[in-house]
């Protein structure tokens, strides 16, 4: 990762639109180079669309007991984060396919934090999840392979839990039907949502968000985003191993289990665009993509996606894992008077004057908790604590299928829309979950142009 993205992995949001002090006044820094600033038209206005607040750490309130779901590294990662980010948080129940996951999470968990959980509430096995959720939780992180992530949010909302899922939350048309028609029930519930799409909880993103509904840019036109970097990692299948359990573990490189790198990884970058853009539908899809040097798994090394919105707006869309080529992580949104780049936090007139950047010393100043992985456990928390109901499911839904979508027009060749996508039966979960043998010939690298 760039020594941008480790930088930025660091910082937090600001404070609600009313908070002038702080969001519109010391860390909103405008460089009009003494020149009248033109009037702007806001894309919204404020109050119509959440800012959140983010102080250090959650207010305190009553004890909360956590569970988690999915116990690799990002799950005790998560877990590390929601402690870091409140008081009187107890982590009393952990569910994992693998025995062997389970108890290094325990042992973690007992290790970095000081906590115990009970051996009787450590569960293995497929409904290991429900096990969890059922022994009296409060709130639970589900940090799964994706292809999990919505059997397990419904599960949780059915039981009146609250739901932290890693991003992203659907790789299939199926499970993006149910990741949607689940908000809408924890909404009913007055649940809190919170999804692992942290730019929402970074200052300068949240900040340059602002800025653009302001309207400082003006009208959305285009943008690109990338997310381009070395090759992850992978897992040599080990004797003993049956079918299944190689593909679990060797998960971020299976599509069926992660999505392929543009939902697993990309979504981020895709969500920034969504986000900035009012959360719009793209219309339709072309793409490409390829594979050269992966080792394990179907899935391809690079994808060159054309998203089309409406009003003929167009998003590129640029993922790649590969070693030894060009990196870049980031973001750009391009309008009618100008455009912001996530790589300079600012904005730039049509001209390429710089007219606002980000304030980082004030915002070192007035903050002492930077971490946005940590930051968006408190956002999470303070709305469980305040008893107010929060949803980032439905619009990390919408961004999963952007990424499924054009996932499927790369795989396929063909142009894929939004409606055909949505509708699809498209189903990626086997029907039988079990720690055994699959038919490995049905999980092969797509071909475009085979009708496969």
């Amino acid at each position: 990762m760039s020594s941008k993205m480790n930088r930025r992995s660091f910082l937090t949001t600001t404070a609600v639109v009313g908070a002038a002090g702080l969001v519109g006044g010391q860390l909103l820094t405008a460089c009009s180079g003494g020149k009248k600033e033109s009037k702007v038209t806001p894309l919204r206005e404020p109050g119509s669309y959440y800012v959140p607040e983010l102080p250090d750490k959650a207010i305190d309130g009553r004890p909360l007991k956590a569970g988690l779901i999915g116990c690799g590294g990002r799950g005790t990662g998560a877990v590390g984060d929601l402690l870091a980010a409140a008081n009187g948080i107890t982590i009393t129940a952990l569910g994992d396919v693998f025995p062997d996951r389970v108890q290094a999470a325990r042992e973690a968990i007992a290790e970095k934090h000081g906590q115990e959980v009970p051996e009787d509430h450590c569960f293995t096995g497929f409904d290991a999840y429900q096990k969890v959720i059922d022994s009296g939780v409060d709130m639970v992180i589900v940090a799964t392979p994706p292809v999990f992530r919505p059997t397990h949010f419904q599960y949780a909302t059915s039981k009146g839990v609250h739901s932290f899922l890693e991003k992203p939350i659907c790789v299939d048309a199926k499970g993006y039907r149910t990741i949607m028609a689940t908000a809408k029930q924890a909404e009913a519930k007055g649940l809190s949502v919170v999804t692992g799409t942290q730019r929402h909880h970074e200052r300068p993103y949240v900040a340059a968000f602002q800025k653009i509904q302001e309207g400082l840019i003006g009208e959305i036109t285009g943008g690109n985003v990338y997310w381009n970097q070395g090759m992850l990692w992978y897992r040599e299948r080990q004797k003993g191993w049956s079918d299944m359990e190689w593909m679990i573990r060797d998960w971020v490189n299976w599509s069926w289990l992660s999505g392929d790198h543009i939902v697993e990884q990309h979504v981020h970058n895709i969500d920034v665009f969504n986000w900035m853009n009012g959360y719009k539908r793209p219309v339709r899809a072309t793409a490409f993509g390829s594979r050269q040097r992966r080792i394990t798994g179907d899935q391809y090394d690079s994808f060159s996606v054309d998203f089309e919105y409406e009003n003929g707006v167009h998003l590129h869309s640029m993922c790649r894992q590969i070693d030894g080529c060009s990196n870049n992580i980031s973001e750009e949104v391009r309008g009618t008077k100008g455009y912001w780049r996530s790589a300079d936090d600012a904005i730039f007139d049509l001209s390429g004057n710089k007219i606002w950047e980000f304030d980082y010393e004030t915002m070192r100043a007035t903050y002492s908790q930077e971490n946005s992985y940590v930051l968006e456990h408190v956002d999470w928390v303070n709305h469980i604590r305040k008893g107010e109901m929060h949803n980032e499911a439905t619009e990390c839904g919408i961004s999963s299928l952007c990424g499924i979508m054009g996932r499927e027009a790369a795989y396929t060749g063909n142009t894929v829309t939004w409606d055909e996508i949505s509708a699809s039966e498209m189903d990626l979960l086997p029907e039988k979950l079990e720690l055994g043998k699959m038919d490995m010939g049905k999980y092969t690298v797509p071909v475009p142009g085979s009708g496969k």
